[in-house]
C-alpha cells in the first residue's frame, strides 16, 4: 500500500464512495470527512499528505476550511467542486488550494492530480527546501547564490522581473498560482490586476526556458486563473 495519505472532505455520498474506491483500488491510504469542523479536525490529527477538498460542505464553506488550515500546514489542497467559474476557482486557490477540478469529473483526471500533488509532497521533502542553494527541475536549474538560471548546462540571460518570476514559479512547483498571487509577489501593488502586463513577461520567460515552442514542459497555464510550474 502506498503510505501517502489522502483527507477526503466529502458530503455527497455517491462522489464520495466513488474517490474513495478509486483510491482504494490505487492502493492508497485515505480518510473520509464529511463536513467542514470533522475536516480541520482530521488535518491536525491524521496528517495527510493531501487533501481533496469539496467547496460545498453543509458546515462551513471549504474556501474557509483552506484559510483555517493554511494556518499550520502546507499540505497540497486539490479542491474538487461543482462550482465551475472563473472568480470560484481564483477564490480557492487565493485562499491556498494548490489545484481545481471541476464537477463532473473523470477519475483518470483525479488521479493525476493526485499524482502531481504527491510529486510535490516529495519534491519538498526531498530536494527542496526554501533555504536551498539551488533548485533543479529536469534540465532547468536556478543558482539562487549567483542569482543565475541554466537549461541543461548553458546559462540563460533573464531581466529582473523573469528572475524573480521563475523563482516564485519554482519555490511553487506544481501549484496553480492565480494572476493576482504572482502580480503581488513579484512586484507589490504596483501593478496589480495587471494581467495583460504578466501575460507578457510570462511568454517572454517562455520564450527563453522552453526548447521546443509548441510543447508546454515547465510554466503551464491555466485559462483564466494563472500559471503552474511543471515539475519533471
Amino acid at each position: 500500500m502506498d503510505k501517502s495519505k489522502i483527507l477526503i472532505v466529502e458530503d455527497d455520498k455517491a462522489v464520495c464512495n466513488l474517490m474513495s474506491t478509486t483510491l482504494e483500488v490505487q492502493n492508497y491510504q485515505y480518510h473520509v470527512a464529511k463536513n467542514g469542523k470533522n475536516a480541520i479536525m482530521d488535518v491536525a490529527s491524521y496528517c495527510p499528505d493531501v487533501m481533496i477538498l469539496d467547496l460545498g460542505l453543509p458546515d462551513m464553506d471549504g474556501v474557509d476550511i483552506i484559510r483555517k488550515v493554511r494556518g499550520w500546514t502546507n499540505m497540497p489542497i486539490i479542491v474538487v467542486s461543482a462550482r465551475s467559474e472563473d472568480m470560484d476557482k481564483v477564490e480557492a486557490l487565493d485562499a491556498g488550494a494548490d489545484d481545481y477540478l471541476t464537477k463532473p469529473f473523470s477519475i483518470e483526471e483525479l488521479l493525476a492530480r493526485l499524482r502531481v500533488a504527491l510529486r510535490r509532497v516529495r519534491f519538498d521533502r526531498e530536494k527542496f527546501s526554501e533555504d536551498a542553494s539551488s533548485y533543479q527541475n529536469g534540465e532547468l536549474k536556478i543558482d539562487y547564490a549567483a542569482g543565475c538560471v541554466f537549461l541543461d548546462g548553458e546559462e540563460i540571460h533573464l531581466t529582473p522581473s523573469e528572475y524573480r518570476l521563475l523563482c516564485l514559479l519554482a519555490k511553487n512547483t506544481g501549484k496553480v498560482l492565480t494572476h493576482n498571487y504572482i502580480l503581488k509577489e513579484v512586484w507589490g501593488n504596483t501593478i496589480n490586476s495587471d494581467t495583460q502586463s504578466l501575460r507578457v513577461f510570462m511568454a517572454t520567460l517562455r520564450k527563453k526556458i522552453e526548447r521546443d515552442s509548441t510543447k508546454v514542459k515547465y510554466i503551464q497555464t491555466h485559462i483564466g486563473v494563472g500559471y503552474r510550474m511543471i515539475q519533471h
